[in-house]
């Protein structure tokens, strides 16, 4: 008899019945595919000396080739998941994996600078919504204890594709030219794009009277700002990543400037770190999941504890002179810093309705973009011009501090806000396997 889980689901609409290896196989797919997204985003940064040479291209020029996808990912990100959740997940996962690889196929046939800026302009569109969406997907055919896990290891998959993407697209370019090196990324993209909608069907992880629970919980997208626990999450995860995401984009300039380390060095060990986060992401989310199984407001407590984990490590490493037990202590604080991604994953999929998933997703990356990706490393650049890197590094862990009180404050409101939710939707003790359904 094939093994049966209930689908991550807040009410009785999320339960469906897929076997443990169909879910295994929608997550692989939906991974790869978050893999080529951020492989065709930053294979762009390994070939930047090829086209500056070839196309005479400024340092600004470069700049805007790259942020021009970010800018759509911003722009896009909210409006393409609600699209998705009215009109499919599936079959817009699909159409936005082909976009942006028929895009990044565009930009190895570009053959001048306006044609390139069109050509990552429509990978942006095509990735806005990505992960979101994909996320959303994901915890759909998997127990509600495994959310915190799901979320941190899909996530990671963004940090894990950027490195493969600049490692490989680097390789190919020094072998075979830098077009070769978007036409392989392109090619990766276009054959899980095809693979996806014939394996990953809509009505095998749709769940099971959708219609009848949007129209029991009024206004299901009122759920998305709803609550208190809800909005500090959004914000206390934006201010958490405002630290690991300046640390990453300034920690190679860190090591140039500080280590003496030559670009390409820096780079290397830059990557590293990069890895040591992705890797942390994935860890502290099982630890979230094993930990909170009876008990889902330990989640907010874990993810306290890893905003304070990560101040206290990071302080230490920057009040440190060079040296490896600096790199080391940065090793382990971006490890930690990066781990309250799964319990927040978790909480915003406990505390919205299950129709609106995507939209869920996609708000929290807004806010993650727009507290800390966005602001931190440019905030930190004009301390640094102010006072120096090493400095301004000393400043930056104390963000975590004030992600930590927002939490405290979403911890205060949290079980009261899973109740609520819980009372507005249809009651379902017991699922069809005889597994009960917990919130």
């Amino acid at each position: 008899m094939a093994f049966h889980t209930i689908a991550a689901d807040d009410d009785d609409a999320g339960c469906v019945g897929v076997t443990r290896q169909y879910a295994w196989i929608v997550f692989a797919l939906t991974f790869g595919l978050l893999i080529s997204d951020y492989m065709s985003r930053q294979v762009l940064n390994a070939v930047f000396p090829l086209l500056k040479s070839e196309w005479a291209l400024s340092d600004g020029q470069l700049g805007l080739l790259s942020g021009i996808v970010a800018l759509m990912v911003g722009l896009l990100t909210f409006p393409l998941s609600l699209l998705a959740d009215r009109f499919g997940r599936v079959k817009s996962l699909a159409l936005m994996a082909f976009l942006w690889s028929v895009a990044t196929l565009g930009c190895a046939l570009a053959q001048d600078y306006q044609q390139m800026f069109i050509a990552r302009f429509m990978v942006g569109v095509g990735e806005a919504a990505y992960g979101s969406v994909g996320i959303a997907v994901v915890i759909s055919v998997f127990p509600k204890h495994m959310r915190a896990t799901l979320a941190s290891a899909f996530m990671a998959g963004g940090m894990f594709g950027s490195v493969l993407g600049m490692a490989l697209g680097g390789a190919i370019a020094a072998k075979l030219g830098w077009r070769w090196s978007f036409a392989g990324m392109s090619l990766f993209g276009l054959v899980l794009a095809m693979l996806y909608p014939l394996i990953v069907k809509e009505a095998r992880i749709a769940p099971k009277r959708v219609a009848k629970a949007v129209a029991e919980v009024k206004r299901p997208l009122r759920t998305l700002w709803s609550s208190r626990s809800v909005v500090a999450t959004y914000v206390a995860s934006g201010l958490q990543l405002f630290v690991g995401g300046t640390v990453m984009v300034w920690i190679p300039s860190y090591l140039n400037r500080y280590y003496d380390m030559p670009t390409d060095k820096a780079g290397g060990m830059a990557a590293i770190i990069v890895l040591c986060s992705g890797t942390g992401m994935i860890l502290c989310g099982i630890l979230s999941d094993r930990l909170c199984r009876h008990s889902p407001e330990r989640k907010v407590s874990l993810a306290i504890g890893f905003c304070l984990g990560s101040c206290l490590l990071l302080s230490a490493a920057f009040a440190l002179q060079a040296g490896p037990v600096q790199l080391l202590l940065i090793c382990l604080g971006m490890a930690i810093a990066t781990g309250t991604t799964g319990p927040c994953g978790a909480m915003v999929a406990n505390l919205t309705h299950y129709s609106v998933h995507g939209t869920a997703f996609a708000t929290l990356t807004l806010a993650n973009n727009m507290l800390g990706l966005a602001p931190g490393p440019f905030i930190t650049g004009r301390v640094s011009d102010l006072i120096g890197l090493h400095a301004a590094f000393q400043l930056v862990p104390l963000v975590s501090l004030a992600a930590a009180a927002v939490f405290f404050y979403a911890k205060c409101h949290y079980h009261k806000d899973i109740a609520r939710l819980q009372g507005q939707s249809v009651a379902h003790p017991v699922g069809e396997t005889g597994l009960e359904v917990k919130l």
